[in-house]
């Protein structure tokens, strides 16, 4: 028997802002709000994506995220970029590597996540045509 992903969690300092963010970036809605305001919840109203918690806790981020989401969009990564930059990501660096790229950006918090390319830069699911 295996085990199934449920939640991912982040640990923040403000979990309003993070909130916030994520939910115009994923167009999450939030879920759950815990009563003694310790953090709150995110969820995908389409059933496709995980959950996500926001758990406020008393130290900063310190090093690089060993964990991070990848984003696709629907159109274009600089698109997206912009659209994430808008909402209050900043830019961290763009990678060009083995023939694709993405931009390595930074949520409110300094949190990592990858912007990928969309269809509007050659990008075409598995088993389609580009």
């Amino acid at each position: 028997m295996t085990s199934t992903v449920d939640t991912l969690t982040f640990d923040c300092a403000d979990a309003k802002t993070m909130v916030a963010f994520w939910s115009a970036a994923l167009g999450y809605e939030l879920e759950d709000e815990d009563e003694d305001e310790d953090g709150a919840y995110l969820s995908d109203q389409s059933g496709r994506g995980w959950s996500l918690y926001f758990q406020i806790v008393p130290e900063g981020k310190s090093v690089k995220n060993r964990l991070h989401l990848d984003l696709r969009p629907s159109d274009s990564m600089a698109a997206e970029v912009e659209r994430m930059k808008a909402l209050g990501a900043s830019e961290h660096r763009f990678v060009e590597e083995d023939g694709s790229f993405w931009t390595v950006m930074l949520d409110p918090e300094g949190n990592e996540f990858c912007v990928l390319r969309g269809p509007e830069d050659g990008w075409s699911p598995p088993g389609e045509d580009a």
